[in-house]
């Protein structure tokens, strides 16, 4: 696979410019991380070279000096919002966290839960982790939040949240997803600290958009589509342009919400550090480009995966149409066709051709293999299956799985299991290929190259069944679907 990133290079120049900005405070820095924090793939497949802990492991270097807040919106507990990428609720996610800085070594300080109005299943959250020992704090919301700014800055505004407790310098506010109030929670500690005397900074650690691409820059673009559900908007910065001549590039709601912060910044400590929203953020990653062109192709290839992501969105009933007519403008502006995905004509010809659900996975040399429904296979299993063949030089001939090992697996689940399709999924598959590898030198030769299949791309001609998405996942291989069900049913599991 290509590289067009220079990862090392990206950790070196962001370092030092955090470093810059601590340093420019003098105190107590809150750094607002945006984005995924130690799993940001979106990141690595816009920007091949990137790996998805780089801002993890930049937090390693000052760990003895950072402390880490999460925050969480108390409504979307209640509405049990899911992490899309990971299929679990927020909550959900805020506990995995936790364990992950922990097992980093990373100090996590406490959870806040914002926009609080005791909503049950955020008070039963509460109490979930503070049984843990985990100290917890409720911030609320602020009427007419954020034009009306003598109330915001005031003790019925800012001065209503709890006081957060933090004991290092570098206090670090992240959440599991957007719309989760880390950057309301920043500022109410800058109002705390300054009421209590303390001088403290706040910065924003920010990946996309990158300001010093081009507005239409399909990395720029590739965030767009990424942020579809939120209807985040790329745009020049036109304070930055006033106050420097420097055209760069920010999102439309810190360009929005810029004027507010700039009034509430003076309004805490006397004078804003800041001339615009660019100046907000600490971004070297445009700096770490290595090869223009290569970025750029897999950022198209990512918007058509965004495409094929949000179709399937709305016909599971997840997301509204709207989103869809957005990328397809968006596609259209770019002259982006489904078909440059090199596994879409593939899956969808091997579909007609043998009149049942298909799957094609293009193979980081770039071979493509397909995998059709038979009695004993799903498409997908058995395109798996194809793919391990080929890694491993194995003839087409060969049975990895004897027939007569899937069958009793087949019988446990249609005779005891209650399952209605015989045929097996991408986990009892590798299961068998695992059993078989005991006794057949081909199955062990097909197994030991599963690493391999990591960042392959894989499209299927119908939804696949949360099993196989979850198993793909795993693997690391970038799936898309036609929005289709493979049978008329309403309930899909």
């Amino acid at each position: 696979m290509k590289i067009g990133f220079d990862n090392e290079m990206y950790f070196k120049l962001q370092t030092q410019r955090i470093h810059e900005r601590m340093d420019s405070f003098g105190g107590k820095l809150y750094l607002e991380f945006g984005g995924k924090l130690f799993d940001d793939f979106h990141a690595s497949r816009v920007l091949p070279g990137f790996q998805p802990d780089s801002k993890m492991q930049m937090l390693l270097k000052m760990k003895d000096e950072a402390e880490i807040v999460i925050t969480i919106n108390a409504n979307d507990i209640e509405k049990n919002k899911v992490r899309g990428d990971l299929g679990i609720t927020y909550d959900q996610d805020v506990m995995r966290l936790i364990d992950a800085f922990r097992e980093y070594g990373l100090y996590v300080g406490s959870v806040v839960l914002t926009r609080f109005a005791g909503q049950p299943s955020a008070e039963k959250f509460e109490r979930n982790l503070q049984s843990f020992g985990i100290k917890t704090y409720r911030h609320y919301s602020i009427p007419e939040y954020p034009t009306n700014i003598p109330l915001i800055v005031s003790e019925q505004g800012f001065g209503r949240n709890d006081y957060i407790q933090t004991e290092r310098p570098v206090v670090v506010i992240t959440a599991p997803g957007p719309g989760s109030g880390k950057m309301a929670t920043c500022l109410s500690q800058l109002y705390h600290e300054h009421e209590r005397g303390v001088k403290a900074g706040y910065a924003k650690f920010e990946t996309f958009p990158i300001w010093n691409l081009p507005l239409k820059h399909p990395v720029n673009l590739a965030y767009e589509a990424a942020t579809i559900d939120l209807s985040d908007l790329n745009m020049i910065d036109p304070f930055h342009l006033e106050a420097y001549g420097e055209t760069t590039v920010n999102y439309n709601r810190d360009v929005e919400i810029f004027p507010v912060l700039e009034t509430i910044f003076r309004r805490i400590n006397g004078t804003c550090p800041y001339k615009s929203p660019t100046d907000m953020g600490v971004n070297m990653a445009g700096y770490a480009i290595t090869d223009d062109e290569v970025c750029c192709e897999a950022s198209r290839q990512e918007i058509i995966r965004r495409f094929y992501e949000t179709q399937c969105s709305v016909r599971k009933g997840n997301s509204d149409l709207g989103q869809i007519h957005k990328l397809e403008m968006l596609m259209s502006s770019m002259n982006l066709e489904c078909s440059e995905r090199k596994t879409v004509p593939a899956a969808l010809t091997a579909a007609e051709v043998t009149g049942g659900p298909a799957t094609a996975i293009e193979l980081r040399d770039g071979t493509i293999v397909t995998g059709k429904t038979s009695d004993l296979l799903g498409a997908t299993a058995a395109a798996l299956l194809n793919a391990l063949k080929h890694l491993a030089d194995i003839p087409d001939e060969v049975d990895l799985v004897s027939p007569s090992a899937l069958t009793p697996i087949q019988r446990l689940k249609t005779e005891h299991l209650g399952s209605h399709n015989p045929r097996l999924h991408t986990d009892e598959v590798l299961i068998a290929l695992s059993m078989s590898a005991v006794s057949n030198p081909s199955a062990e030769k097909a197994l030991a190259q599963l690493d391999s299949l990591a960042g392959a791309q894989v499209h299927s001609s119908v939804i696949l069944s949360t099993v196989d998405e979850n198993v793909l996942k795993k693997l690391g291989v970038q799936l898309t679907c036609e929005p289709v069900y493979q049978n008329r049913r309403l309930y899909h599991k």
